[in-house]
């Protein structure tokens, strides 16, 4: 299986890490919650839409994240998903964040989602990912969707420092 990976900078906000630099949990959360829902959009499966339309979701199953190292207000954090492995009712991802500048590692850990049809009492279900979302997931490490071949681009080979 092709890793679907996902990448996205935020800018750390006032009030996200105390006045050392040690980011919140539920910030920290947060920011891969964003991060996940940003990749789902990008493969055609926006969450919002799929609650509305389909009347299901990718709930936390759980959670563990490690802090690292600081970011600050102002900071640029790039957050990272990789799909670890896909089960017929759930994604593990490994996630890690980086400042985007200085490369310094600020946290990691893995989050566990499972998809749930949401009943009509509100209740969840797990339900099976169909597999046209399975194959979006796969597809999306092959950087199909881009519709060109970008390790062939010039801004993709970076020079050596």
């Amino acid at each position: 299986m092709t890793t679907a990976m996902y990448w996205k900078e935020i800018t750390v906000n006032w009030g996200e890490s105390d006045p050392f630099g040690l980011v919140y949990y539920p910030r920290i959360v947060a920011w891969f919650n964003d991060t996940e829902h940003e990749f789902f959009r990008t493969i055609g499966y926006p969450i919002d839409q799929m609650i509305k339309n389909d009347r299901t979701t990718f709930v936390m199953g759980e959670i563990h994240f490690r802090f690292i190292g600081p970011a600050s207000y102002g900071d640029r954090v790039a957050t990272t998903i990789t799909l670890e492995k896909m089960g017929d009712h759930s994604l593990h991802w490994n996630c890690k964040a980086k400042n985007a500048l200085t490369n310094a590692p600020v946290c990691e850990g893995r989050a566990t989602r499972i998809y749930a049809r949401i009943n009509e009492d509100g209740t969840l279900n797990s339900a099976v990912i169909p597999e046209q979302m399975r194959r979006a997931i796969t597809d999306s490490g092959k950087l199909n969707h881009l519709n060109q071949d970008i390790e062939q681009e010039e801004e993709y080979h970076h020079p050596q420092r």
